[in-house]
């Protein structure tokens, strides 16, 4: 079967789920991504098929040097402390960059907790970006929390240059309850959500037409 007839997917917790191992390049030079990187805020309902989503993973924050267990976005230390969350209809799932799989968190849809914007629950995948702060002495906790935004701008921008390259939607939002995420999530006292990035296929229309954004869009 080729990868143009893979099925939606279907995310059903509380099963792992199998990334799949293939990649192909992508679809354009890095000055035409470049140009292409935009925020959309419209979305089609359609989901990404599991070779898309696997591939935007990847690109994201996945392991491009295995003999080191190294990553394809930088991060403070080497810590690798952010995880990334996986949102849709059928659940929430974690992101395992070691073993490749989406591990299940919850069966129930947390799309609409991860903003407070319209289009959170329309867009078919909310990816959500969760530090592990540490208490390793001599540390502040505001140090913590800055490496931790540092990282998720490096991982999120990944994304956005990939939804470039491969025609998809997407916009990253800091404007999240976090209190009620985590705990919407369950997450531990040492979590911290630190963003969330909406991602799908634009709708059919203008709304994310390079052509059509005034100047100054982001």
């Amino acid at each position: 079967m080729s990868h143009d007839t893979v099925p939606p997917l279907q995310l059903i917790a509380p099963e792992a789920l199998a990334l799949d191992a293939a990649y192909s390049p992508l679809s354009m030079a890095l000055t035409r991504v470049l140009r292409a990187r935009r925020s959309c805020r419209s979305f089609s309902p359609a989901p990404l098929s599991p070779y898309q989503l696997s591939r935007l993973l990847w690109a994201a924050f996945g392991v491009n040097r295995p003999e080191l267990g190294l990553r394809t976005a930088p991060s403070a230390g080497n810590k690798q402390a952010i995880d990334i969350y996986v949102a849709v209809s059928g659940g929430l799932y974690r992101f395992d960059a070691r073993d490749w799989l989406l591990q299940p968190v919850l069966a129930g849809d947390v799309r609409a907790a991860t903003g407070a914007r319209d289009y959170v629950d329309e867009a078919p995948l909310n990816l959500i970006y969760v530090a592990r702060l540490h208490g390793e002495a001599g540390v502040p906790r505001a140090d913590q929390q800055f490496y931790a935004a540092l990282d998720t701008g490096f991982i999120s921008q990944n994304v956005y240059l990939f939804c470039a390259a491969e025609g998809l939607a997407t916009v990253v939002r800091g404007w999240v309850d976090r209190p009620a995420l985590a705990a919407a999530m369950g997450l531990a006292p040492e979590q911290l959500v630190v963003a969330a990035q909406s991602v799908g296929h634009p709708p059919e229309g203008p709304q994310c037409d390079p052509d059509s954004w005034p100047s100054g869009a982001d």
